[in-house]
């Protein structure tokens, strides 16, 4: 009977698991915190950069659900987030003498841009329900020249080569712009106000991806990358998940261009050119496949990497300011990313993010 009564006993394979909950959790509402106390001490430029940073990750997440959950190749990322970049735009722009704007809402105009960019991947889903794999990806690639074409000669909606100015984000009567607003004694401005609309946006694409991977339509879409057949078989419209996952994509890659444009506060089309969609493959292979974390993690490397490069070129060797005769930043973080890439699916296939899951699976602690 006293058997019976006894609390039962935490298994030895319970407890490290609890502990490493517990260790997660910890980490997470530490680096919540840092985040959330970086704009009182750190200056303009890393505000910037992690405001790049943020952007670029929802954009990653966006596309690791397309191509590291479903297994569909995408190289025209690029597309969509000029699609939500220049739709913000026309939607919040007055219009002038040279460019066109319907004068919405700033917060009505966000919400437009990001409906529009999956508009234009709804237009595109039957073709990506269809095809796979590098047959997709050419598709895809045909986006960045269609995009390009019109970024630079529908000059009355996008200021053509020169582009146009980003109208300033205006939210429950708090403006985006350079107005100082003082908190704590710290002046706040544009970037410092950005950094914390980054924050809730990124944490909610972010849980919003997780709980999609972790539910019914993960496992599909995990079904559909690593057997197609045998899980059309199993019942899973495949055809449909696949347009669906490229429209939801499509969105992220939307919103990551409003935010994107707001941090720049001008839209040029060449900056959406071919080579940022490579980029955004880069994130997610370095980061690693599938993996919200991933995404973050190989957004945060790949956007943040010229940007140091360029703040202490002076200090590093064979790097130096364009036209001076050494390797500029922007093509140094490319060899090094490219390298990484290599490095990568060479030695870890599951990305940067696996290197953290090996070694907790690895050195296991006691709850105590």
């Amino acid at each position: 009977m006293s058997d019976t009564l006894a609390p039962a006993r935490a298994t030895p394979a319970a407890r490290p698991r609890t502990f490493l909950t517990r260790r997660r959790t910890y980490a997470a509402g530490v680096l919540a915190l840092v985040l959330v106390a970086l704009p009182f001490y750190v200056d303009r430029f890393w505000l910037q950069a992690g405001l790049f940073a943020m952007a670029a990750a929802i954009g990653a997440i966006g596309l690791n659900l397309l191509t590291g959950a479903t297994g569909q190749l995408s190289m025209g990322h690029a597309f969509f987030l000029a699609v939500g970049a220049y739709g913000y735009c026309v939607f919040a722009g007055e219009k002038g003498q040279t460019v066109d704007g319907l004068g919405l809402p700033p917060w009505l105009a966000a919400v437009l841009a990001v409906l529009l960019a999956g508009i234009a991947g709804g237009l595109f889903s039957p073709i990506a329900g269809r095809l796979q794999g590098a047959y997709l990806g050419i598709a895809t690639l045909a986006l960045i020249f269609i995009g390009q074409h019109v970024l630079f000669n529908a000059e009355d909606l996008t200021g053509g080569a020169n582009g146009r100015d980003v109208p300033v984000m205006n939210l429950f009567g708090l403006s985006f712009d350079d107005s100082e607003l003082t908190l704590a004694g710290v002046p706040f401005g544009s970037a410092e106000k950005l950094w914390y609309l980054g924050l809730v946006l990124l944490l909610g694409c972010g849980l919003f991806a997780r709980g999609v991977l972790r539910g019914r339509p993960g496992r599909a879409m995990n079904a559909i990358r690593d057997h197609r057949i045998a899980a059309g078989v199993l019942g899973v419209p495949v055809a449909r998940y696949r347009g669906a996952v490229f429209v939801l994509s499509s969105m992220y890659a939307g919103l990551a261009g409003v935010l994107l444009a707001l941090v720049f506060q001008r839209t040029v089309p060449d900056y959406f050119g071919i080579t940022l969609s490579l980029e955004y493959l880069a994130m997610i292979v370095i980061g690693g496949l599938g993996s919200v974390a991933g995404a973050v993690v190989g957004a945060a490397f790949v956007s943040l990497l010229p940007q140091i490069l360029t703040r202490y070129s002076d200090a590093l060797p064979l790097v130096s300011a364009p036209g001076t005769g050494g390797i500029a930043p922007g093509e140094a973080s490319r060899y090094l990313y490219g390298a990484a890439v290599v490095a990568v699916v060479l030695f870890l296939p599951g990305g940067l993010v696996r290197i953290a899951a090996r070694r907790a699976r690895k050195h296991p602690q006691e709850d105590a």
